[in-house]
């Protein structure tokens, strides 16, 4: 096959043409023979069954009957109208039933003809009926090449209105397949073919698409899971191997006079063995004359900030300034503070640098940078700025990088003829599978134990109807001196009904905790920023013992005194949500609490949320849990989404050919980076075409 024929334009496929091909675009991405061939089916039906009307069951099944249409009528309803068709076999008779289509479906029907009739069935009033039923004519039916499983391609309305329904898709394939003759060159080696017992992958195609059994099906479609899974980690592994060899770090060859001290004088509490761990690890990659590209993962209270700060006390001890940018004023205040705090004596400067920093302020703070004076600059996006000029920066931090763009992290490369090293840390676990994929191309540390003294927050699940028994917890809690967070969810699409949500609940609050006897404070997405910080302020300095809000406390409070977290309608929240919520507490020595609050009414999947948040305060479990629920896509956010657009691996239930997957393209590369073996040309040259027609993902960092 000539190597450039699968990208030849969807129009030039017969039966294609100009205006089907830019449905075909528009709907499902298709532009290419290749993007056809690599659309493939979500389910199968096994049409090897044909039933009678009087063997019909009450389930959801989809079913396949031969029979006739003896009557055809159209019925008023209360919108519009629907056309029913009387249909009958040897056993009984049932409806069929169209809300739409309803002209080409009358001027099309044969009344009287055999038909073989495909659907869902719906029992209603005594009898069986199947809205728009896949029909075709017996005798077509018996003409076409017998297929035991048929496939369902995905669909949109639009592709149907344009008369792409299955069917049509189905005799696309045909027609790509008898133009192609089946001739699809094979992308993987012989070795690997023959150890991983893989399908060719011309056959692979084939039974993907037209299969003949169950077998055959489930061969296929591991051959091209683990095809697609081995291409992508053999992008990313490549990636992160490139970048050690051509991108140069600044070598930090010293552990110094600073960073020394402070581990043997200011550390305000013995590290636990995960952060010793961390810490080898970044210092090694400090010290190896490649840029460091590390992602720190820790759960929330899990001590990163000082593993941050030691690493910027390398930078400093070998000559150079430290930088870390967080996503919003409150964090990048937060984090401020406590570096402060922990370098107090030290003699290491450091300055905050966010958008409500006065012009009079900047200007200091820009020149004392430029001249090399300024050891340490914390910030959040301010840091971007062309303005700001580093004499020489040598690392830079940044926290919870999901909320950065790519362009925004690469503008911080270029702030020095040399890139910096970069540490990347995020509180948010991601589980291993996603980390795989989603950061194949980062050296990936994990603080997975917390600080000594920490006891872990229990979490407990109340019914609205025992709102009284948690006031009088809450009360008892308040009289210990401890505070307490009470939290509404907070949706945009209902924010008037939030609203009011939120004022009720303060309401019924300010009734049970009467002033001035108690103090309450409020925040919610409506105030001003200054009322925002006003309210903040008093409940972190202790003059407010309760906080009612909304989440804009999710990410970055930090106050220790702070015990209970009361979570109301909790089964509106995701689970990395509540997770995040809950880890506002427990930042002290006391016993704290998190109470998650419902009615009665829960789907399952609340149930599994609320039910995983009681039972484990493990994040990496949590999020392993989130991925089945909610899938990879919308774990990392909707700038990520397009990330998990994979044809046919499922990263979460496919995890186990992930792991293959990785292992061979670690392999491979170990023994051939290159792929100039003559074993491994087939790989070569699939990769090359992959990286050429469509870079597979390139993305993060």
């Amino acid at each position: 096959m000539n190597p450039g024929y699968l990208q030849t334009p969807i129009a030039y496929l017969k039966g294609v043409g100009p205006n089907r091909a830019a449905t075909l675009q528009s709907e499902l991405g298709i532009q290419v023979f290749q993007d056809l061939l690599h659309f493939f089916p979500h389910r199968y039906i096994d049409r090897t069954t044909f039933y009678k009307v009087n063997q019909l069951q009450r389930n959801t099944a989809e079913v396949q009957l031969i029979g006739k249409i003896v009557h055809l009528k159209t019925v008023e309803q209360k919108r519009g109208t629907r056309l029913v068709a009387t249909f009958v076999d040897d056993t009984g008779e049932m409806e069929l039933v169209w809300f739409r289509g309803q002209k080409w479906i009358r001027e099309n029907l044969k009344l009287n003809v055999p038909y073989v009739i495909f659907g869902r069935t719906n029992w209603f009033n005594g009898s069986f009926s199947m809205p728009h039923p896949d029909m075709e004519l017996l005798a077509d039916h018996e003409k076409a090449t017998a297929m035991g499983m048929q496939p369902i391609y995905p669909s949109t309305e639009k592709l149907s209105n344009a008369g792409l329904t299955n069917r049509a898709i189905g005799k696309l394939m045909k027609q790509l397949f008898s133009e192609a003759k089946g001739d699809f060159p094979e992308t993987l080696s012989e070795d690997m073919l023959f150890q991983l017992k893989l399908m060719p992958r011309a056959a692979a195609l084939l039974s993907i698409h037209f299969p003949k059994d169950q077998t055959l099906l489930a061969k296929a479609q591991f051959r091209l899971k683990f095809e697609e899974l081995f291409f992508i980690q053999l992008q990313l592994i490549t990636k992160n191997r490139l970048h050690k060899q051509k991108i140069k770090g600044f070598p930090f060859h010293q552990v110094g006079q600073l960073f020394s001290d402070f581990y043997e004088n200011h550390l305000p509490f013995d590290l636990t063995n995960a952060q010793k761990r961390v810490i080898k690890e970044i210092r090694a990659d400090l010290g190896s004359n490649a840029q460091m590209n590390r992602l720190l993962q820790g759960d929330v209270g899990s001590g990163k900030t000082i593993v941050a700060v030691m690493a910027m006390l390398l930078a400093l001890d070998n000559g150079f300034q430290a930088c870390l940018m967080a996503p919003t004023e409150i964090l990048a205040n937060q984090h401020y503070q406590g570096i402060s705090e922990l370098l107090e004596d030290t003699g290491v400067t450091c300055a905050l640098l966010t958008g409500s920093v006065k012009k009079s302020a900047r200007k200091p703070i820009h020149e004392s940078l430029q001249e090399g004076g300024l050891h340490i600059l914390v910030g959040t996006h301010a840091l971007l700025e062309d303005k700001v000029k580093f004499k020489n920066l040598g690392l830079a931090i940044i926290d919870e990088q999901h909320r950065f763009g790519v362009a925004q992290r690469s503008k911080l490369w270029h702030k020095n003829e040399m890139p910096p090293h970069i540490l990347v840390m995020t509180a948010t676990p991601i589980p291993r599978t996603l980390a795989m994929s989603l950061y194949g191309d980062l050296d990936i540390s994990v603080i997975d134990e917390l600080p000594p003294g920490r006891k872990s927050i229990k979490t407990v699940h109340r019914y609205d109807t025992n709102r009284l028994k948690v006031f009088r917890f809450i009360r008892e809690e308040i009289q210990k001196g401890r505070q307490v967070y009470v939290v509404y969810p907070l949706i945009q699409e209902s924010e008037a009904l939030d609203y009011k949500d939120l004022m009720d609940g303060y309401e019924s609050i300010v009734r049970e905790f009467p002033q001035p006897q108690y103090q309450i404070s409020i925040v919610h997405g409506q105030m001003k920023p200054q009322d925002k910080d006003y309210e903040m302020e008093r409940f972190v300095k202790g003059k407010t013992q309760i906080m009612v809000a909304t989440t804009v406390i999710e990410v970055g409070v930090n106050v220790p005194n702070a015990s209970v977290m009361v979570i109301e309608s909790a089964e509106r929240f995701g689970l990395s949500q509540l997770h995040q919520l809950r880890g506002r507490v427990g930042r002290g020595a006391d016993q704290s609490y998190c109470i998650l609050m419902t009615g009665h009414k829960l789907s399952n999947e609340a149930k599994t949320r609320l039910e995983t948040m009681v039972r484990t305060n493990d994040g990496f479990e949590i999020a392993e849990v989130d991925l089945k629920l909610r899938g990879p896509g919308d774990i990392m956010g909707t700038q990520q989404s397009g990330i998990m657009n994979l044809k046919i691996a499922d990263i979460v239930k496919d995890n186990d050919i992930l792991k293959t997957a990785r292992y061979h393209a670690q392999l491979l590369l170990r023994e051939d980076p290159l792929l100039e073996r003559p074993g491994h040309l087939n790989i070569r040259h699939a990769y090359a075409q992959l990286v050429k027609y469509k870079n597979i993902w390139n993305y993060i960092s």
